[in-house]
């Protein structure tokens, strides 16, 4: 499967974004989908995931309350709904698919990054 991430950008703190993740190549709707992000000089690190029902949806502590992750099967698309967003929130955002929820490391597809950039 392949994965396109797109809708960052540059918002000020507190403000929203919403990334969004068109998958083809793949029967979506089979896939465990995940946001990960890696800031400069820091490691890859885990945002959400979400199952390929859509049912469940798991989060870092880092973003809970504030981030949402929901997908369209219909639409091949997996989106992060990005709320009250911190300084701390700028990376480059990656989407990913998975036939495994979990660990991580099991999510084997990734696309190309978005930049999210938080300023004050």
């Amino acid at each position: 499967v392949q994965l396109q991430a797109y809708g960052g950008g540059s918002v000020q703190a507190g403000g929203s974004l919403r990334l969004s993740c068109l998958a083809s190549g793949g029967t979506f709707s089979t896939y465990h989908m995940g946001w990960f992000r890696q800031a400069p000089g820091k490691e890859r690190q885990f945002v959400a995931v979400i199952r390929s029902s859509g049912h469940r949806k798991y989060y870092a502590d880092s973003v809970k309350g504030r981030f949402t992750i929901t997908r369209d099967n219909a639409k091949n698309t997996v989106y992060l709904q990005m709320n009250s967003l911190k300084l701390e929130d700028t990376a480059v955002y990656y989407c990913a698919a998975s036939r495994a929820l979990m660990p991580v490391t099991a999510y084997g597809y990734w696309g190309q990054g978005t930049q999210v950039t938080v300023s004050s």
